[in-house]
């Protein structure tokens, strides 16, 4: 897989009160807020959060549930790569279990996007951005 390039592009956690969360990493631990988004009734509030571009640095992804949503929030890691359906077909071909499969990008978003399980079942985001690893 050397062709593809990788880097870390964020740590998803779930939380209670997004306020309270925003509130923590900024006042006490120095991040500051890279931009937000909310995904209407039923859906949930992101925020996030680092220290530096999400092009150059990984962030923390904070989520806040606001209603029942499809799936369960234990929180995981996203991995930005280069060329998300050559790697996918490389981890299917290795037998790599998904939880999402690859989804194509979504008229409004630019990422392609699948979620997998490394061997102790823990959740990755691989995604990859139209406009690069660095977008």
């Amino acid at each position: 897989m050397s062709d593809l390039e990788f880097r870390f592009r964020h740590t998803m956690l779930p939380v209670g009160d997004l306020a309270r969360s925003v509130d923590f990493y900024t006042r006490l631990l120095g991040m500051k807020v890279l931009r937000e988004r909310t995904e209407g009734p039923g859906g949930h509030n992101v925020a996030y959060v680092g220290y530096g571009e999400e092009g150059t640095h990984p962030v923390l992804e904070l989520i806040e549930n606001t209603g029942n949503h499809d799936r369960e929030w234990k929180g995981h890691i996203a991995i930005a790569v280069s060329d998300v359906p050559a790697l996918v077909k490389k981890l299917e071909a290795n037998g790599v279990r998904f939880t999402k499969a690859l989804a194509e990008p979504k008229s409004g978003t630019n990422v392609f996007i699948a979620f997998i399980c490394d061997p102790d079942g823990f959740e990755i985001e691989v995604n990859q951005r139209r406009g690069g690893i660095y977008s």
